[in-house]
């Protein structure tokens, strides 16, 4: 059931659904954001979706997930093809560029859904990307 959750919560993602993927988190859900913040609670976690769905629009491809035996932990790899739609604040300012970012996650896996998200890339290759 936890391969499936993580699987619809990136399918949800590559659709631009953010309440498809609040619905595969618990209340409780944790959100490590790479190099930020850890949010915790589903509303924190809906206030990102909102805000990275105005920001940037991305879709993520070559998608391997891993789940461990008794599915309580789980990751994903993929490669991020993405859009920078509208400046982030202390970032490169936005103009539409194009970029393509090798990424992951790690997950912590509660009653089917997702307890904890760590998502990591590699920030100053975004930024080299974006400010060519």
């Amino acid at each position: 059931m936890s391969r499936a959750t993580i699987e619809a919560y990136y399918a949800a993602f590559n659709t631009g659904n953010a309440q498809g993927m609040l619905d595969c988190v618990t209340e409780d859900v944790e959100h490590r954001v790479n190099e930020g913040a850890i949010r915790r609670g589903k509303a924190k976690f809906a206030e990102f979706c909102s805000h990275m769905g105005v920001s940037y629009r991305e879709e993520l491809k070559d998608m391997v997930i891993f789940v461990n035996g008794d599915a309580t932990r789980g990751a994903a790899e993929f490669t991020v093809h993405g859009e920078y739609l509208q400046t982030d604040p202390g970032l490169p300012e936005a103009k539409g560029q194009t970029y393509i970012l090798p990424a992951g996650a790690f997950f912590d896996l509660r009653g089917g859904k997702i307890a904890r998200v760590t998502t990591f890339y590699n920030l100053n290759d975004w930024i080299a990307q974006v400010s060519r």
